[in-house]
C-alpha cells in the first residue's frame, strides 16, 4: 500500500510500497466519482512530480487538508496511489480494497455534484431542501465500488463540492438507507455476515462500473471472499466465479458447525429458568474481573468454584454484558462444555464451536479453514485427525494480523471429558500468541486444571468461594425470582410465600443448583403440603441428593428408576428415548412414549429430558451416584451392568442389522450424500452399534465367573461376527464411526486373548480386525463398498470374505487377483508431504512417530492409525524424535500435547540421530561434527560432549540400564562411553567400512553393530571382544537398533538384504 503525505517543504509525495500492514501508519481515505481519465492525477504523474494542472488535483488537496485537520499525516486516493501499469500490484489492490477502506481512520466522500453554498439572501430551508435533492441524486450512489467504500470504514463523512461537511453515514443513515436500500444496521457497523447472501446481492442492483467485470470484483469485500481479477473474462464469468467462492465459503462454515453455541446458551438458560441480571451483575464490579477487562497484560481469566455455584449462568451474564459493551467490530465467541453430551464434551468440539462463531462474524478468517477444508471436506472436523487440524487452523486464526479484537469464553472445562489436558495446554499456549485476544474459562476447583493454566503466565483467578458474600447475594436474587414464580403458579398466599422464601434463603448455602432442585420438587407439591415438604429438604447438595435417592427407593417404580439411573451413568454419551428403551428391557413393553417420559420424570432429581435426549440435571448428580449411591444403583457392580448393556446391544443389533439399511442401492453412494430415511432403521441402535464392544470390554472377567459365562460371551461374539459383521461395518459407516470401529476391533482382539483358548474365535476376530483396518477408508466414505471393493480386494483366504461370499456383486465378471492371506502391512499412514526418513514406536507400543523431509514429526495412534499430533518447529528436514534436524538443533517434544519442550543447540554440524536413555533422564545426539552430546532431558543442559571419533557419527544407543552409551562412526569404529562421566570405555575395531548403527541387547551384556562392509558384529559389552560376525548380501546402510537388539540372543540374522534407509526415533 502506498500513501500520500506532505513533505516539510509543503510538496506532495508518495511513500514506498508498504508490504507489512502492521507498519502502515493511520491514514484517511477518499471515496469519489472519477472524472475523465485525462482529468485524474495518476501514480505516474506523482512519480514525475506532475499533474498539478489537472482538475483532479483539487480533491487531492482538499483531502490532504482535511486529513491534517483530523491529525492524520497520510491519506490514500485510488487514482494516484496504485501503479496500474504493474498488473500484480493492480490485482492485489483490487483484492485489498475493502480491507484498506475498513482500516482507514477516516473516509471522506467527495460529492462533486452536490453543492452546499448558500446564495446571498436565499432562504435557508429552501437551500437545505435543494441540498437534500442533490444528495439523493448524486452519481456517487450509483457507482459499483461505492458499496464497499460506504460499508467498510467505521467513519464515513460526506463533503460537498465546496468541501462543506454535510454529515456522516450515522447521522444520515435513514437518508442513505432510502437511497440505497441498505439496512441501517449495516450502515451502523453490524457485521455484513449477519445479512443473507441474496440480501447483500440486492444492494448492488442498478449500480454501474466502467469495466463490466468490476460489477463482480467490487463485491469481494462485501462477501469476504478472495478472487484474482481477470479483466477480459466478461461480467458473466466473473460473477460465476464470485458465486462459486461464496458457495464454497458458505459450505465451509456449514461444515464447521457441529453445534451453534448461541443455541446451547439459549437452551441452558431456558433449562435453568432464565438469566437474571441480579444473579451475575456483581461480577462486573469485581476487582479481578475489571483487571482482566482493562489490563492488556491480563489475557486469561479463570472463574473457579464448586458445583452448583452458578459458574455457567455467571458466564452467560458476562457474555450478554460483553455483547452490549464491546464495539460492534469486536468478535465474541463462546462454548459450553457438558460432560453428558458427546457433542460438546471434547476438546475438538470446543475449538470447532469457537471457530464456527469466529468465522461467522469475520468471514475472511475462513481462508485459514479452507486451506484444509477444500481438500478434506467435512471429514476435516470429524475424523481421527480433527484435533490436530483444528489446533493448526485455530492458531493461524489467532495470529492473523487482520483478526479484530476478540473475546473467547469456555465454560465448564471440568466437563471436557476427552482430551482436556490437550485443550488446557493449547489455551495456556495461545494466551500469549496475540494481544488482540482475551480469554475467560470456568471450571471446578481442580488442581490439575490450575497447574496447566498457570503455564499461561498472564492469568488472573476469580474464586467464587473467595467471593462468597457476592455469590450469596446473587443466590438470594435467584431465590426471590423462583419463589415469585412458585407463588404465581401454585397460588401461594403471602404467608406461604414468605415462609418458602425464608427457608430457602436459610438453607441454600450460596448454591444455585440446590435452590433449583428444591423448587423443581415444589412445583408438583400441593400448596397445603409445601411447608411440611420444605422441612424434608436438608441443606447442602449431597444431602439433598441423598434425600431424593431415598424418595426413589420407596416409590413403586424403584427398581426401574435405579436401572435407568445405572444405564444413564454408564453410557458413553447421552442417549435418546428410543436408545434408552432399547437398552432397558423393562421399557420394551411400554408402547406409549408419554409413559416413558413419565418414568424418566420419576428420576427428575437426577435426570432430565431435553427434546428426546436424556441428560443428567448436572454433572454433580452423576458424581453423587458413583460416590454416595453406588451400592443402590450397582448392586452387582459396574461390570455386571456393562455386561447387561453388552448383551442387550448384541441381541438388538442381531435383529436389526442387514444389508443396505438406508435403501441406497447404488454401491458408489458417498457418505456425504446419505440422509437417514424416516423412520430411521438405526434410530434405536446407533448407540449400541458404536459402543457394544466398549461395554463388553469393561465387563470382562468379573462378569464371567465360570466357564459357562465364558462360553456364553464367546458364543455370542462368534455368532454375531459370522452372521452380522459386514452389516455392522455398514452401520458404523452410516453412523460416521469407522475410526472408532478400528479401535473397537483392536479391543476385541485383546479381549479374546483373555477368554478360553478358542483358536477359532481368535482367528475369526483377527481376520475381522485386519478387514476393517485394510478397508476402513473406502467403507468410511462409501458404505455399500463394504460388499464390493472390500470383499473383492480381500485375500481369498480371508475368513470374513469366505463367510460373506454371497454378498459379493454378481455383475463383476473379472475379479481382481488377490493373495491367499493378508499382507504384513497392517496400515498405511498418510499425511507427510515429503518422504519419511525415520519411524519409531513408544516404549509401551501405543504410539508411533515418523520424521519427514517436510520438516515435521507426526505422532500416530498405533491402533487406529489416527494422526494424534503434527510437531512443527524445525527449519530444515527432520530425522528423529526427540527430533534431530539438519538445522543443527535437537527438539524435545511432549508426545501427548505436541508442545516443543526444549530446543537444544550446540552441535556444529547436522544432527543425525538422537536417543533417550531408558530411564528417560538423558538424551544423546550425534552429529557430522564428529561428536556425541549427552543432554539432561528435563532442563536441556548439555552434560557431556564426547570427542574421539575422527569422522561423521551416525548412530547412538544407550544400554538398557542407562549406564553406558555406544556410538557408531564413519571412521569404522564403535566407541563405548560411561554415560555418567563421559569416559571412553572401549573402542571396538574390526569393521572394514563405515559403521551405521548400534544397539544393546536387553540385558545390556552385548552390543551389535551394522556396517557398510555387509556385516553385523556382536560384541561383549564388558570386554569389547568380538563374539560373532554375521554376513549379509548387501551393505547395511542404517539398520534399526530394534532389529539388531532382537537378533542378539543366539540366532544370526537371516541372509536377507536390508535395502531401506532405516533410522530410529526415541521416546
Amino acid at each position: 500500500m502506498r500513501l500520500l503525505e506532505y513533505r516539510e517543504d509543503g510538496e506532495l509525495s508518495i511513500t514506498a510500497n508498504v508490504v507489512d500492514e502492521d507498519a502502515i501508519p493511520p491514514y484517511a481515505i477518499l471515496s469519489h466519482t472519477w472524472g475523465a481519465e485525462a482529468e485524474e492525477v495518476t501514480f505516474e504523474d506523482l512519480a514525475k512530480n506532475a499533474g498539478k494542472d489537472k482538475p483532479g488535483y483539487k480533491k487531492i488537496e482538499l483531502c490532504g487538508e482535511q486529513a491534517k485537520r483530523d491529525g492524520l499525516h497520510h491519506f490514500w486516493i485510488d487514482t494516484c496511489c496504485i501503479d496500474k501499469a504493474n498488473k500484480a500490484e493492480h490485482s492485489l489492490a483490487i483484492q485489498s480494497m475493502f480491507r484498506w477502506y475498513h482500516n482507514a481512520a477516516r473516509c471522506y466522500v467527495y460529492l462533486s455534484d452536490v453543492s452546499a453554498s448558500l446564495c446571498h439572501g436565499a432562504n435557508k430551508e429552501a437551500e437545505l431542501s435543494q441540498w437534500d435533492s442533490q444528495f439523493r441524486q448524486s452519481k456517487w450512489f450509483t457507482r459499483g465500488w461505492t458499496l464497499q467504500e460506504l460499508l467498510a470504514p467505521g467513519s464515513v463523512e460526506f463533503f460537498s463540492q465546496e468541501w462543506t461537511k454535510l454529515g456522516d453515514k450515522i447521522s444520515l443513515a435513514q437518508m442513505v438507507h432510502e437511497i440505497t436500500g441498505i439496512q441501517t444496521l449495516a450502515l451502523e457497523g453490524a457485521p455484513l455476515s449477519n445479512f443473507l447472501v441474496n440480501e447483500r446481492l440486492r444492494w448492488k442492483e442498478a449500480r454501474e462500473t466502467k469495466r463490466e467485470e468490476d460489477r463482480a470484483y467490487s463485491l469481494l469485500g462485501i462477501f469476504d471472499v478472495e478472487l484474482a481479477p481477470i479483466y477480459g473474462e466478461g461480467a458473466a464469468r466473473a460473477f460465476k466465479r464470485l458465486m462459486d467462492e461464496i458457495n464454497k465459503l458458505e459450505r465451509c462454515v456449514q461444515d464447521a458447525r457441529h453445534t451453534d453455541p448461541r443455541d446451547d446458551k439459549k437452551r441452558i438458560e431456558e433449562t435453568k429458568g432464565g438469566l437474571l441480571a441480579g444473579s451475575y451483575r456483581w461480577v462486573l464490579d469485581d476487582t479481578t474481573f475489571r483487571q482482566w477487562q482493562r489490563d492488556p497484560r491480563s489475557r486469561l481469566l479463570w472463574v473457579k468454584g464448586d458445583p452448583g455455584k452458578g459458574k455457567t449462568m455467571l458466564l452467560c451474564g458476562i457474555i450478554d454484558e460483553l455483547h452490549r459493551s464491546l464495539p460492534k467490530t469486536a468478535l465474541l465467541a463462546y462454548f459450553f462444555c457438558q460432560a453428558t453430551d458427546s457433542r460438546i464434551n471434547n476438546a475438538a468440539a470446543v475449538l470447532r464451536g469457537l471457530l464456527y462463531m469466529l468465522v461467522s462474524q469475520q468471514p475472511a478468517l475462513v481462508s485459514h479453514v479452507r486451506k484444509k477444508h477444500d481438500h478434506a471436506g467435512k471429514a476435516l472436523f470429524e475424523d481421527a485427525n480433527a484435533w490436530v487440524a483444528l489446533t493448526e487452523i485455530f492458531a493461524d486464526v489467532i495470529r492473523d494480523p487482520q483478526l479484530r479484537a476478540t473475546y473467547l469464553i469456555i465454560d465448564a472445562l471440568d466437563e471436557c471429558v476427552t482430551d482436556l489436558p490437550k485443550l488446557l495446554h493449547f489455551i495456556a499456549k495461545q494466551t500469549s500468541a496475540s494481544s488482540r485476544v482475551k480469554w475467560i474459562v470456568s471450571s471446578r476447583n481442580w488442581p490439575e486444571i490450575e497447574v496447566q493454566l498457570e503455564q499461561a503466565g498472564n492469568m488472573v483467578r476469580l474464586s467464587l468461594e473467595l467471593n462468597a458474600e457476592s455469590v450469596s447475594a446473587a443466590v438470594s436474587v435467584f431465590i426471590q425470582h423462583k419463589v415469585f414464580q412458585l407463588a404465581h403458579q401454585r397460588k401461594y398466599d403471602q404467608q406461604t410465600q414468605d415462609a418458602v422464601l425464608k427457608r430457602l434463603t436459610a438453607n441454600a448455602d450460596g448454591t444455585f443448583l440446590w435452590v433449583a432442585l428444591v423448587c423443581q420438587d415444589l412445583q408438583t407439591t400441593a400448596r397445603r403440603n409445601v411447608l411440611k415438604k420444605l422441612d424434608t429438604f436438608p441443606p447442602g447438595l449431597n444431602a439433598l441428593y441423598e434425600r431424593m435417592m431415598q424418595q426413589i427407593s420407596v416409590s413403586d417404580d424403584a427398581e426401574l428408576c435405579k436401572q435407568l439411573l445405572a444405564l444413564a451413568a454408564l453410557v458413553y454419551r447421552p442417549v435418546t428415548l428410543e436408545e434408552l428403551v432399547a437398552l432397558a428391557e423393562p421399557l420394551e413393553d411400554i408402547a406409549d412414549e408419554a409413559e416413558v417420559r413419565e418414568i424418566i420424570g420419576l428420576c427428575g432429581s437426577f435426570l432430565c429430558l431435553r427434546g428426546d435426549i436424556v441428560y443428567f440435571v448436572h454433572q454433580s448428580a452423576q458424581d453423587f451416584l458413583f460416590a454416595k449411591a453406588y451400592n443402590e444403583i450397582f448392586p452387582q457392580g459396574v461390570k455386571s451392568t456393562h455386561h447387561v448393556i453388552f448383551s442387550r446391544s448384541l441381541a438388538l443389533l442381531s435383529r436389526t442389522l442387514q444389508r443396505d439399511m438406508y435403501g441406497l442401492e447404488a454401491l458408489g453412494t458417498a457418505i456425504e450424500d446419505v440422509q437417514p430415511p424416516k423412520p430411521d432403521p438405526l434410530a434405536a441402535s446407533r448407540y449400541l452399534c458404536v459402543y457394544w464392544i466398549d461395554h463388553l470390554y469393561n465387563s470382562k472377567l468379573e462378569s464371567w465367573a465360570d466357564d459357562s459365562g465364558d462360553l456364553e460371551v464367546t458364543g455370542a461374539v462368534n455368532e454375531f461376527i459370522k452372521q452380522k459383521y459386514l452389516y455392522w461395518l455398514e452401520g458404523l459407516s452410516l453412523c460416521r464411526s469407522m475410526g472408532n470401529g478400528v479401535v473397537l476391533m483392536a479391543k476385541l482382539c485383546s479381549l479374546v486373548k483373555d477368554l478360553n483358548d478358542d483358536n477359532e474365535l481368535a482367528k475369526l476376530v483377527q481376520d475381522a480386525s485386519r478387514f476393517i483396518m485394510y478397508h476402513k477408508g473406502v467403507i468410511e466414505n462409501y458404505p455399500l463398498q463394504t460388499y464390493a471393493s472390500a470383499l473383492l480386494f480381500s485375500p481369498t483366504g480371508s475368513v470374513i470374505r469366505q463367510l460373506f461370499k454371497h454378498e459379493e456383486p454378481n455383475e463383476i465378471a473379472i475379479r481382481p487377483r488377490t493373495s491367499a492371506g493378508w499382507s504384513a502391512c497392517l496400515q498405511t499412514l498418510e499425511g507427510h508431504s515429503n518422504w519419511c526418513k525415520s519411524v519409531a514406536f513408544s516404549h509401551n507400543s501405543s504410539k508411533l512417530a515418523s520424521a519427514s523431509h517436510d520438516k515435521t514429526v507426526k505422532i500416530w495412534d498405533a491402533s487406529s492409525g489416527a494422526c494424534l499430533q503434527t510437531l512443527k518447529g524445525h527449519s530444515d528436514y527432520v530425522d528423529k524424535l526427540a527430533s534431530a534436524s539438519d538445522d543443527k538443533t535437537v527438539k524435545i517434544w511432549d508426545a501427548s500435547s505436541g508442545a516443543c519442550l526444549q530446543t537444544l543447540k550446540g552441535h556444529g554440524g547436522d544432527v543425525t540421530l538422537v536417543a533417550f536413555s531408558h530411564d528417560s533422564s538423558k538424551l544423546a545426539s550425534v552429529s557430522d561434527d564428529n561428536t556425541v552430546k549427552v543432554w539432561d532431558a528435563s532442563s536441556g543442559a548439555c552434560l557431556q560432549t564426547l570427542k574421539g571419533h575422527s569422522d561423521y557419527v551416525g548412530s547412538v544407543a544407550f544400554s538398557h540400564d542407562s549406564s553406558k552409551l555406544a556410538s557408531a562412526s564413519d571412521d569404522k569404529t564403535v566407541k563405548m562411553w560411561d554415560a555418567s562421566s563421559g569416559a571412553c570405555l572401549q573402542t571396538l575395531k574390526g569393521h572394514g567400512s563405515r559403521v551405521n548403527s548400534v544397539a544393546f541387547s536387553h540385558d545390556s551384556s552385548k552390543l551389535a553393530s551394522a556396517s557398510h562392509d555387509k556385516t553385523v558384529k556382536v560384541w561383549d559389552a564388558s570386554s569389547g571382544a568380538c563374539l560373532q560376525t554375521l554376513n549379509v548380501e548387501e551393505p547395511l546402510l542404517y539398520t534399526a537398533p530394534e532389529l539388531l537388539a532382537n537378533s542378539l540372543p543366539q540366532k544370526p540374522l537371516r541372509q536377507n538384504p536390508l535395502r531401506q534407509n532405516l533410522s530410529t526415533l526415541s521416546f
